[in-house]
């Protein structure tokens, strides 16, 4: 979709050059959603894809994500990863996130990580990922400074997050820890190419990082709900953990109900549960 009132995009090459940011900006990565609806409010689009991130980072301690790292350079992160870190189980949870999110191979050619969490959507296939795996992000501020948080303190509500005007999200952090972990992975959605209604994430960490047991609930909810347990649960265990998600963070749209949300979370961890158990 054209945005006609857009009178500028400006492409920054340095950090310092990619402000002042105001309301009538836009930062621009992939621009999938942008350029999906009209955005009457908007003058200037400012595209942080000339700044030169590298899209992945691996070291021995993490996967550096950087937010214009597209969903196709993730989806092939899980095969390359198989191959060149048999010691990291979680690889191929990549790939199927990015499965998650309703879309075809042309969009995930353009579509970021960053913008995907940006956007804060319950159904945000990145957001189910990061949140499965401990991710932390890091924000960079006006005042040329940044924060660091995980990105279960990032996503507040359905479309709702902690940016402050003139923020930039910067990077995805996965230790190497949740990497080590194996991990199982569920999503219903009303129709089998539909948006996801549910995603429930399993991981349990080795033993040489304590063991834990941790589920994540996300598209069910508007905002991502992690549990940890120190071995795997009971079911009674999972029926506690998933009562304590309020009765307003259930998503409630045309993709499912919340009383469909919440039955089917509870199915969904139980398949996890016996995954790895």
């Amino acid at each position: 979709m054209d945005l006609n009132t857009v009178e500028a995009v400006v492409t920054p090459r340095r950090r310092d050059e990619v402000w002042p940011l105001g309301p009538d900006d836009a930062v621009l990565a992939g621009g999938t959603w942008l350029f999906s609806a009209p955005q009457p409010h908007l003058r200037r689009l400012v595209d942080v894809t000339g700044l030169g991130w590298p899209s992945i980072t691996v070291s021995n301690n993490e996967i550096e994500l950087s937010a214009t790292c597209t969903l196709t350079e993730l989806s092939a992160l899980s095969t390359q990863l198989t191959r060149s870190r048999t010691d990291w189980p979680a690889a191929p949870l990549f790939h199927q996130c990015c499965t998650a999110l309703l879309a075809s191979y042309k969009i995930w050619s353009t579509a970021t990580v960053g913008g995907n969490i940006c956007l804060s959507f319950p159904a945000g296939a990145m957001i189910s990922l990061t949140s499965a795996l401990d991710g932390e992000l890091v924000v960079w501020r006006p005042d040329g400074g940044d924060y660091r948080l995980p990105v279960t303190d990032f996503v507040t509500g359905s479309s709702a997050n902690v940016l402050d005007l003139g923020d930039v999200l910067r990077s995805v952090h996965l230790p190497a820890s949740a990497l080590r972990a194996r991990t199982a992975y569920r999503k219903i959605a009303p129709s089998p190419l539909g948006r996801s209604g549910v995603v429930v994430i399993g991981r349990r960490d080795a033993a040489e990082d304590g063991g834990r047991f941790v589920l994540s609930v996300t598209a069910a909810t508007v905002r991502p709900f992690v549990f940890e347990f120190a071995s795997v649960p009971s079911s009674a265990e999972l029926v506690e953990a998933r009562d304590t998600i309020p009765d307003d963070a259930w998503t409630d749209d045309a993709h499912g109900d919340p009383d469909w949300r919440r039955a089917m979370t509870l199915l969904l961890a139980e398949q996890v549960r016996a995954e790895l158990s």
